[in-house]
């Protein structure tokens, strides 16, 4: 098994420290309204994690692509010239790479749909907003103005609230 001990400090009888084998838990083998507490808690927390891993990459796959186009220059769409842009886009590393974690995304994000309401997965994903609103700033010198600065409090407060809820 996967072995080791979870100790739960004053959840056993009479208040005392409860410890319980990490194989007999994953066996469910403990019943009981605090052990569906625990398991609820972190249930709750890897939900979060597959969440925010989901929009992470999926905030990482807009910089990366941010950066390819950077890299090819502005893109005009020319006749006689779609196969060549085409080509230098579809070639271009970040480009590639920003795919991939858009690929990957979505992985993750169906399985945090399977864990999650959608009403209240989908807002999560403005959390992107402010992770991409301080890379592309560091990496890239876009600006970051007090509005903006401003609206990206009011999507963490509003993040928050709606996790809560």
């Amino acid at each position: 098994g996967r072995g080791g001990t979870i100790v739960l400090a004053g959840w056993g009888n009479n208040g005392n420290d409860c410890a319980w084998n990490v194989d007999t838990v994953l066996a469910g083998k403990r019943t009981g309204p605090k052990y569906r507490a625990v398991w609820g808690i972190l249930m709750n927390i890897a939900t979060f994690l597959l969440i925010l891993t989901g929009v992470l990459l999926n905030g990482g796959a807009q910089l990366l692509l941010k950066a390819g186009t950077n890299a090819t220059g502005v893109i005009n769409i020319v006749p006689g010239q779609i196969l060549t842009l085409l080509f230098s886009v579809a070639t271009q590393p970040f480009i590639i790479a920003g795919i991939g974690c858009y690929v990957i995304s979505v992985s993750v994000w169906i399985a945090a749909l399977s864990r999650v309401d959608v009403s209240v997965a989908y807002p999560m994903l403005s959390i992107a907003y402010v992770f991409n609103a301080f890379a592309a700033w560091y990496l890239f010198g876009e600006a970051l103005s007090p509005s903006r600065l401003a609206g990206i409090a009011l999507i963490i407060l509003g993040v928050l609230i709606l996790y809560r809820s």
